[in-house]
């Protein structure tokens, strides 16, 4: 059985304690977060501790902040020499303080707190300064994931950037896509086929071999249409960008 202490009540914190609740290899012996009532709903209240100094050493501490606030959580951490690790995408293994052994528990995915995950095939991304901590993070990684990866900070700063593209970057676009369909009294419901279809092709196709639509085509009378039908200057150069993003493909600018 493998003792751990998560540190935060956000998003990441609230999924991997759901995660690890079901896992028979790891036992949550406690969980720091400056307001109990944020946690009571998943733990119960003793585990839950609001100071710490109240913080007990366990195999693996689990910080799971704000990429800011890292750094300074790791500093007021009451023990030295024990196995503490991030969950950050972005921040270097170095962001954590060297007062004790560091690592990294990067699980990749996109996390709401009132959408259930399916722990099972997110792919988490690890780090550690020596094999025996790595092990430890590998083991508690494959007790709730079937994808895990050792990934250096530097390969892990690729993927969030990656990420960022495909996650963040293209719900933006479906909040653009939704705010065109409801100022044209449009149900914003009948693109969502399309949208499901657009992300099962990337399980058989490469992205590129994927591409459709009027930029791909060189469809300049479409595309012309299209920027004077659109209203907002933001919609319109993002649509600019993109477009001539798609037809650069292939090309060394």
């Amino acid at each position: 059985m493998i003792r751990i202490t998560l540190i935060g009540s956000g998003n990441v914190a609230q999924h991997l304690i759901k995660a690890f609740a079901k896992s028979e290899l790891i036992e949550i012996i406690q969980v720091f977060s400056r307001k109990k009532e944020n946690l009571t709903h998943l733990l119960d209240s003793k585990q839950i501790v609001t100071e710490y100094s109240e913080l007990q050493i366990s195999d693996l501490c689990i910080i799971a902040v704000s990429d800011n606030a890292i750094t300074e959580v790791s500093k007021q951490l009451p023990f030295k020499n024990q196995l503490v690790v991030h969950t950050s995408g972005a921040a270097p293994l170095q962001t954590l303080d060297a007062k004790n052994r560091r690592g990294v528990f990067y699980p990749l995915q996109t996390f709401s707190k009132n959408k259930e995950v399916d722990f099972s095939i997110i792919p988490i991304c690890l780090e550690a300064e020596n094999q025996d901590d790595f092990k430890v993070l590998e083991t508690v990684a494959k007790s709730i994931s079937n994808a895990v990866f050792a990934i250096s900070s530097e390969q892990r700063k690729a993927l969030h950037v990656a990420a960022v593209f495909v996650n963040n970057f293209t719900n933006h676009l479906y909040q653009i896509g939704q705010e065109i369909c409801e100022e044209h009294q449009v149900p914003f419901e009948i693109l969502k086929p399309l949208i499901q279809e657009t992300s099962d092709k990337i399980n058989t196709l490469n992205p590129i071999g994927a591409q459709t639509g009027p930029a791909k085509r060189h469809d300049s009378s479409t595309i012309e249409a299209h920027l004077a039908y659109l209203n907002l200057d933001n919609q319109k150069n993002i649509y600019k960008i993109l477009t001539q993003s798609i037809q650069n493909n292939g090309k060394k600018l």
